[in-house]
């Protein structure tokens, strides 16, 4: 009997498989970039030179296919933040990359900047439910020359776990190694032990290599450094308007990346990372908060045991633009259901409105989201002794169990006790203040900001940094002036 939900049977996703070969035999795949057209070329996929159309003869890609492994590693700088899949799940990991923030100070909506990065990836590293931080926030003050070191700056003075990023460039991608090394201590202490996870989007849906991601997929596997892609699939838009035609395309598309990276590398670890959405044809808008999105993610999470890789991506996400009801169910229910698939990591703490706008306050409650959905993991604690029948026996019918030695003993571990989720009874809450959860959210956020926490590099080392990165901003994690 299978321990996971499924929505798709054995049957029905080996013929997902087999669509999917079909999609790459027969219609195969836009490839702009000179470098893996070679590569593909080599392999024994056709090129029409014309078109630039590549396809991939079945063969090629059940070769490929052979080459995967069951694992993917996500290292802290610390090792006690170690996370291997698929071994640690969930792993919980932050949304990435939204263009703006809510200001903590105000609640309003406004463009996100470096000094922000800092004070999220204090929080996050303070968070126990999350793993990885993928850095949540662009950077209005980063220069495109430095685009991606003026995010990571900061975050590598304020945070010791697992850090996941995106390259724009071979230039971008050299300077990211370059910052790694001097933190590390050298090019070869950061190549033992990478602390940073590279990712890109390498398909634009429909079936499309992208040009600068591709090159990045190539150039992270030639250097055997971790990185993985993620398909995004837009059903009724740039995939088809069913969800099975979205899955299976988007399906093909992660055969098609991952049957590169293997080409390149045969091994290389692989990650099978999705964010699969149905399109609200009504005003065609972009829906990742939709149920639709966490039962194709589900289907996606059965192809990747299907394929025995890992797998995950962005799930538990909300197209609300505040904490409310319709943003705690669209992520709750979604995440629930793909922890149940048997899904192991999450891009799911933190943003609003279609992954636009990060809020500290969210990232807060998905913190305590991730707790729990880590609490279902863990599952019943099975033992004889923990059937407790003398307790049971010696307690009887009527009787009370709270003052039985093992209540005192157990009464911090069996339940996950939530400092964001109110329990009191309604008298107690109203003489605390009558808070909400937004407030609730917020004050724990703050008691984490208002703690003097030093910066995670040495002196030494933020010196060696800033020389050979003169012009990033100082990085320090600094509170909001109005809560000084």
């Amino acid at each position: 009997m299978s321990t996971y939900a499924e929505l798709l049977t054995q049957v029905q996703v080996q013929r997902i498989h087999e669509a999917s070969l079909d999609i790459l035999e027969n219609v195969g795949l836009l490839v702009r970039n000179e470098k893996a057209k070679e590569i593909f070329k080599k392999h024994g996929c056709p090129l029409d030179d014309e078109t630039e159309i590549v396809k991939f003869p079945r063969r090629v890609v059940e070769d490929a296919r052979a080459c995967f492994t069951p694992t993917f590693a996500f290292l802290g700088r610390d090792p006690k933040f170690n996370r291997i899949l698929p071994k640690d799940r969930p792993v919980i990991v932050t949304g990435s990359s939204a263009p703006n923030m809510l200001d903590p100070v105000t609640g309003k909506e406004r463009r996100a900047f470096s000094d922000d990065i800092a004070r999220i990836a204090r929080v996050i590293n303070e968070l126990p439910g999350y793993d990885v931080f993928s850095i949540s926030t662009l950077a209005e003050d980063a220069p495109l020359d430095r685009f991606t070191v003026t995010r990571l700056y900061p975050t590598l003075k304020n945070c010791v776990k697992p850090i996941r990023c995106s390259a724009l460039n071979a230039s971008d991608a050299e300077q990211i190694l370059q910052l790694a090394a001097i933190v590390a201590g050298s090019e070869a202490a950061y190549r033992e032990r990478p602390f940073i996870v590279h990712h890109y989007c390498p398909i634009v849906s429909p079936l499309t290599f992208d040009f600068d991601s591709t090159e990045m997929l190539i150039y992270f596997t030639e250097k055997d450094l971790p990185s993985f892609g993620t398909v995004v699939p837009n059903g009724g838009m740039s995939s088809p308007l069913t969800l099975l035609g979205t899955l299976t395309q988007g399906n093909a598309e992660f055969l098609a990346w991952t049957t590169l990276a293997q080409m390149i590398r045969p091994g290389v670890p692989v990650l099978y990372s999705y964010l699969p959405t149905i399109a609200d044809m009504r005003r065609g808008s972009y829906s990742p908060g939709a149920i639709e999105c966490g039962m194709l993610s589900m289907g996606m999470t059965q192809m990747a045991r299907y394929y025995n890789v890992p797998n995950g991506g962005y799930i538990g996400l909300t197209n609300s633009k505040i904490n409310d009801a319709q943003s705690g169910y669209e992520s709750g229910l979604s995440n629930a259901a793909c922890l149940l698939a048997g899904a192991d990591m999450f891009n799911m703490g933190g943003l609003l409105d279609a992954l636009m706008c990060f809020d500290f306050a969210k990232a807060a409650i998905d913190d305590d989201i991730a707790t729990m959905m880590k609490r279902i993991q863990r599952g019943f604690d099975f033992s004889e002794e923990n059937f407790a029948m003398d307790d049971i026996s010696e307690t009887g019918p009527g009787g009370m169990f709270i003052d039985r030695p093992r209540t005192y003993a157990l009464m911090k571990d069996t339940m996950y006790l939530s400092d964001i989720a109110d329990r009191d009874a309604r008298n107690r809450w109203e003489k605390q203040g009558a808070l909400d959860t937004q407030a609730r959210a917020m004050k724990r956020v703050r008691e984490i900001l208002t703690t003097d926490h030093p910066s995670f590099l040495s002196p030494d080392v933020d010196a060696k940094i800033r020389a050979a990165f003169p012009d990033l901003p100082n990085g320090d994690c600094v509170l909001p002036k109005e809560w000084k």
